[in-house]
């Protein structure tokens, strides 16, 4: 089993927004499939976003209300992007030889 360091941060948080982990040494599995899965489709959601953004910015005729929607959805997104990092980012670090 996984090392107390090594849980997996899971890319959805749990009750009262507390994060979830899996632990598991099986990274092919059915949780470990769907995290990798959930973690594709937000950075495809962020990416897809920031191309709204983007025409939504250079279109003159966007008001005040589609600003606040897109800032709120945009805050969504960022937040679930820096999830990935850190998932990522400790995924590389527990994958790391260990050095005695």
């Amino acid at each position: 089993m996984t090392a107390p360091n090594e849980l997996r941060l899971l890319p959805w948080s749990g009750p009262e927004g507390k994060p979830c982990y899996l632990s598991t040494d099986n990274r092919g599995g059915y949780m470990s499939r769907l995290a990798d899965n959930v973690e594709a489709l937000q950075l495809g959601t962020a990416a897809d976003l920031l191309e709204q953004a983007s025409d939504k910015l250079d279109a003159p005729d966007t008001g005040p209300e589609d600003l606040r929607r897109l800032a709120t959805e945009l805050t969504g997104a960022l937040q679930d992007v820096l999830r990935v990092a850190t998932i990522r980012g400790h995924l590389l670090t527990a994958s790391r030889p260990r050095h005695p």
